[in-house]
């Protein structure tokens, strides 16, 4: 069955189709990073109507790209949620003219179940049960997944989640945004030298990123930081090490076959060193263009949930605060 994907969740206009959840026929992803880059952050109004004049065009090239037609297809899966609601919107209508025009299923797919499908990209044989890791701009989730569609959520983050933190960190050392990429360029000319926080919340899985990045706003306005570059490798390292060693444990604890890592912080390379590093078990990491927000793993969950003969009608609607479980 090849599946087409659309993703309009936050900045990225994206369009995939794939073959059985594994095969890449093609993926197009169209960025709006140099457009939000100029404000320090995603302006919501801006990518909506920048997906408008984006999707269309994306969706075409994609379908020549595949070699395919619209008769060749089988469904189409887009992302409900979670993500900015007027984003969503753009996406989700798109796909619902197409599947009434085309007379195909239509597959509304959850944003942060794609991220972990991002991992049967390619080929790869996972058995269940995993954990799986999935970080990202809103959203740190430890997700123990016992079958397709089958999760429970084990810890979440309770304030800023990996990524959004190293965005604010980025924005208090002037480094720029995204924050992620420049926070991880700043710190291979540093050392984690600076001693900062980390909230480890005993006696919970839960992830808290927000007096991390509260005592490096402290050190920064106190004139304590000398070196910004040791400052991002500071942040880095206390970030990474409750991620992984939350992660760690959980893989033990629940002993599960394989770990998972997902989502656009998974494009780390000290997270991903870390993580293959400390685990007991081995770890499965997308290659960095399927961490980011693509619609190949839109694609791909879709396919799982149209085998399982999870289908959605035409009053389908967005859901921008959307839980996995």
């Amino acid at each position: 069955m090849k599946i087409l994907g659309i993703e309009t969740s936050c900045d990225e206009t994206a369009a995939a189709v794939v073959e059985d959840g594994t095969r890449i026929l093609s993926n197009q992803i169209a960025s709006q990073v140099e457009i939000h880059a100029r404000y320090g952050g995603i302006v919501p109004e801006v990518a909506s109507r920048q997906h408008l004049l984006s999707v269309i065009p994306v969706i075409e090239r994609t379908i020549t790209e595949a070699g395919v037609s619209w008769k060749d297809l089988s469904g189409i899966a887009v992302t409900v949620g979670p993500g900015l609601a007027g984003s969503l919107l753009v996406g989700v209508n798109v796909a619902k003219a197409i599947a009434l025009s085309r007379g195909l299923p239509l597959i509304g797919v959850n944003h942060l179940e794609a991220h972990i499908y991002a991992n049967w990209l390619g080929e790869n044989s996972i058995d269940f049960p995993v954990v799986c890791l999935i970080v990202s701009g809103g959203h740190s989730d430890l997700v123990l997944m016992k079958g397709h569609g089958d999760y429970l959520v084990l810890g979440r983050t309770r304030d800023d989640a990996a990524g959004e933190a190293f965005d604010k960190a980025a924005r208090i050392l002037d480094l720029g945004y995204p924050g992620g990429p420049a926070i991880e360029k700043a710190s291979r000319q540093g050392t984690a030298s600076i001693p900062l926080p980390r909230a480890w919340l005993k006696g919970s899985h839960d992830f808290s990123f927000s007096g991390v990045k509260t005592a490096l706003l402290r050190l920064v306005e106190a004139g304590k930081v000398s070196s910004v570059a040791d400052a991002a490798a500071s942040f880095q390292a206390a970030v990474i090490e409750v991620l992984v060693t939350k992660t760690v444990a959980v893989a033990r604890e629940r002993r599960v076959k394989k770990v998972l890592l997902s989502g656009g912080v998974a494009s780390n390379g000290l997270l991903r060193e870390q993580l293959i590093k400390h685990s007991p078990l081995t770890v499965m990491v997308p290659p960095p263009i399927l961490c980011t927000d693509n619609a190949a793993m839109i694609a791909a969950c879709g396919y799982y949930r149209l085998r399982a003969g999870r289908i959605d009608g035409l009053g389908l609607d967005v859901a921008p605060s959307l839980k996995l479980a």
